[in-house]
């Protein structure tokens, strides 16, 4: 038995089920038997690439005015319940998608399910709510991105990577953009996306079908489909770069030299056939880990960096992404690092992987997805991120078998077309003069 048929066989016995209520809610119901535990998450096909334009990062402050309660469950009850009923949640913000996640006690459920419903269509929050939360918003960017420089190059690279298109603009959002964040944004945003009709509810654990079903029914049925929700969302086609672009940041708080190399490639929603499977394997050759291709070219054989790797982003909707990352090692410069890096993406183009390489990454990353089997986040999120992003379910479940298709001429092909130089986006961060010179 190959090892595609091992995952198969995992995903299958888990016989994961699918149904759509009648306001259009797609729920999925992955049971898991093994503890009286069960993980909800709740997936709206909305994110910071539906934002406005001039409101970036609308839709993660609305993610943070979820919080603010509703006349039933007012400010602070949501997370007092679930805290008081032993459970944990969470919620994030990505490009494509906005999820919010539960984990309880199986008995638990129906509580939880009844909250994640109520926010859905009763969403209350004040001006001054609003306000507060901007500000929190605003911290939020001040710490994690004004404050660490390798964020700032990270998004001027997505910038240029994706011009004209709202990847290039930070989940976030940009800093002048938040302060002028209103209510009747947040509001309109808000009844526009948080519909049935635009959402995911998957639920993982020691649950059956009919009961989630029953759950979903009493919870979600009554809640009306969004009329103003487009059946297509159409957003701007980005253009690839036509020339290397080169983006240079020297700032006394970064530590070591960084060099990162990206490139634009289809997502697995937007790939022709076959193509997504060999990008995915041919980024885990080469950037998966320690015994990733990149490293131990690097790291060990040329002792040029003191780590390296990278990956292959993947679910987004309209387009994926390949990057390429190393951290000099000591006395190491940014143009020796980075020439170094180029004549590997250079090699890598004109065909090293090998099929050793190959059979390695499949063994290893389907080996993995039947690890990942075992855990009900990991599940849900894996279901829930594909499905949200645009993949049905036959294709998620059909994923360990297309990657065991993936064949070297495949991956020679993906690096030949999109390893392109004029196609790539590099980014240097190096300490300034006078922190060197310190």
């Amino acid at each position: 038995m190959s090892e595609a048929l091992s995952a198969e066989d995992s995903v299958s016995a888990r016989k994961v089920h699918e149904f759509f209520l009648d306001n259009g809610l797609q729920v999925i119901v992955i049971p898991d038997h093994r503890a009286p535990v069960a993980t909800q998450m709740l997936w709206y096909k909305v994110g910071s690439a539906d934002d406005p334009k001039g409101i970036s990062g609308l839709a993660h402050f609305v993610e943070h005015l979820m919080f603010k309660g509703t006349e039933a469950n007012p400010p602070g009850q949501f997370a007092k319940v679930v805290a008081r009923n032993g459970g944990e949640f969470n919620a994030f913000t990505r490009n494509d998608v906005t999820a919010y996640f539960e984990r309880v006690a199986r008995d638990r459920l129906p509580t939880v399910m009844a909250l994640e419903a109520d926010r859905m269509s009763n969403l209350r929050f004040s001006d001054d709510e609003v306000k507060s939360e901007r500000n929190v918003v605003l911290e939020e960017r001040r710490s994690r991105v004004e404050n660490a420089p390798n964020a700032i190059l990270q998004e001027r690279m997505m910038a240029a990577l994706f011009p004209g298109h709202p990847y290039g603009i930070p989940v976030i959002g940009w800093y002048e953009e938040i302060e002028g964040f209103s209510p009747e944004a947040a509001v309109a945003f808000y009844k526009r996306y948080y519909a049935p009709n635009n959402a995911v509810l998957v639920i993982a654990g020691d649950v059956t079908p009919d009961e989630v079903r029953k759950l979903a029914e009493e919870n979600f049925g009554s809640i009306p489909a969004s009329e103003t929700l487009e059946p297509v969302r159409v957003r701007p086609v980005t253009a690839a770069p036509s020339e290397p672009v080169v983006i240079q940041l020297a700032d006394p708080r970064a530590g070591r030299i960084t060099v990162q190399r990206y490139f634009p490639v289809p997502s697995y929603p937007s790939a022709k056939p076959g193509e997504a499977e060999a990008l995915d394997l041919m980024m885990r050759i080469v950037t998966g880990g320690a015994a990733g291709k990149l490293y131990r070219r690097l790291v060990v054989e040329e002792k040029l960096a003191a780590t390296a790797g990278g990956g292959y982003v993947r679910p987004l909707r309209d387009a994926g992404m390949l990057a390429f990352d190393a951290i000099a090692a000591e006395g190491v410069t940014a143009e020796q690092l980075e020439e170094a890096m180029t004549r590997f993406i250079a090699e890598l183009r004109q065909g090293s992987v090998t099929q050793a390489d190959l059979d390695r990454a499949k063994s290893s990353y389907l080996a993995q997805f039947v690890y990942a089997a075992d855990s009900q986040d990991e599940l849900a999120g894996h279901y829930g991120g594909f499905l949200s992003a645009g993949l049905t379910l036959d294709q998620i479940e059909a994923w360990p078998a297309r990657i065991d298709e993936v064949t070297v001429a495949d991956i020679e092909k993906v690096a030949a077309t999109y390893l392109d130089p004029a196609r790539s986006v590099t980014g240097i961060l190096e300490p300034s003069a006078e922190s060197l010179a310190a």
